[in-house]
């Protein structure tokens, strides 16, 4: 077990000696909820629905990894939202949806570094595709809610991959993303928070974890537990 370490306030390392050259990695991947944005959108969702406090406890026990499996835990949050209307979404994305302190920063560095970005979340299109859009991130991979006449079913509907975009599903698309690019997982950095983001970090080069749950702190080989997620750079010149 290697020994972790406190580089600098708040910012943890344990197996890597800094500084790390940042333009020696090819590829980063991003958790959504809670690493690049500031919510768990559909515990905000939920909110309209009067089923927060619900939604929101099924969420957290899926983070800790109390809930193993994600998919059954997301199928039941989704179940919760039936009703909702995309007019709230939108409600959630103008109202309540920002970008972590840092993103705008790490990713621009990344992209001029000459690295491929990748967003990979357990949450949804409506909400991913336009983050991707804001942040000028190059691939996004994140659950379909079905909607009916402006109001979601409580359903997700199935897309070219698969079903749902789980820890699995994460760790698939880190790998098939390198694949893809003819590099290494090992040139891969792998940026979350929570214990559906575990099998990516574990799959690439450089695991980050974000403001994160103790079990992914504890394996990240950096933990960004104080300030933004531009902190990264600190490490990586």
């Amino acid at each position: 077990m290697t020994h972790a370490t406190e580089f600098a306030p708040g910012l943890v390392i344990q197996g890597i000696t800094p500084p790390l050259s940042l333009s020696s990695y090819k590829l980063i991947a991003f958790d959504m909820d809670s690493t690049l944005i500031n919510i768990e959108c559909v515990d905000e969702i939920a909110d309209a629905a009067g089923r927060k406090a619900e939604v929101a406890a099924i969420t957290e026990a899926a983070m800790q990894g109390v809930i193993t499996d994600y998919k059954e835990s997301l199928r039941q949050r989704v179940a919760l939202l039936k009703g909702v209307t995309v007019q709230h979404m939108e409600q959630v994305f103008t109202e309540r949806l920002r970008f972590n302190p840092g993103a705008k920063e790490l990713i621009t560095a990344a992209k001029a570094a000459g690295l491929t970005t990748l967003l990979v979340s357990g949450g949804f299109t409506f909400f991913a595709d336009r983050v991707k859009a804001g942040l000028g991130i190059d691939f996004a991979r994140s659950n379909m809610l079905e909607v009916q006449d402006g109001q979601l079913t409580g359903r997700m509907v199935d897309q070219a991959w698969g079903d749902i975009c789980d820890g699995a599903e994460k760790r698939r698309t880190l790998l098939e993303v390198a694949s893809l690019m003819g590099i290494s997982p090992q040139q891969a950095i792998a940026v979350g928070d929570g214990a559906n983001d575990l099998p990516m970090m574990g799959a690439a080069g450089l695991s980050v974890a974000y403001h994160a749950k103790p079990a992914v702190r504890a394996q990240a080989k950096v933990a960004i537990n104080q300030g933004g997620l531009d902190r990264l750079l600190e490490v990586l010149r």
